[in-house]
């Protein structure tokens, strides 16, 4: 008896939990940046999401170690997403990279909607960054 129960309990947790389950969405951004000491700059990008593509203008600072300016074409992934409109707000990030030429970056983000996005991909110019800063998303 309490077997079948248990067996029942979870078939319908099996039924159930795709529905309430969150995708991960893909994101693509271009983001150009200048900075001595303290750094600015903004980009644009893509989120993917649920099969749908959605446009994004990012805007963001940087207090640290920093010179130099570059451009970096960062890739990765968008997680706890419930709504699309979780995806845009303000991120806290810490991060470190570097390019003389080219080179790479790395950033990992968290936004007041639980939303952490994993970005990394290739950074063009001359610069030097290990900071603290924040980025804002909004939709287009």
């Amino acid at each position: 008896m309490i077997r079948s129960v248990v067996l029942a309990l979870v078939a319908m947790d099996l039924l159930v939990a795709p529905c309430f389950a969150q995708a991960v969405g893909h994101v693509q951004v271009k983001f150009v940046k200048a900075a001595l000491v303290v750094g600015g700059g903004g980009g644009s990008g893509t989120l993917t999401y649920r099969g749908r593509h959605y446009r994004f203008i990012a805007s963001g600072f940087s207090l640290g170690v920093s010179a130099g300016a570059s451009v970096t074409w960062l890739e990765g992934t968008a997680s706890g997403i419930k709504d699309v409109n979780d995806f845009a707000g303000s991120y806290a990030l810490v991060g470190a990279g570097g390019a003389w030429a080219g080179g790479v970056g790395g950033v990992s983000l968290r936004n007041e909607h639980g939303v952490v996005l994993m970005l990394k991909g290739p950074k063009a110019g001359l610069e030097f960054a290990a900071n603290l800063g924040g980025l804002t998303i909004s939709l287009r």
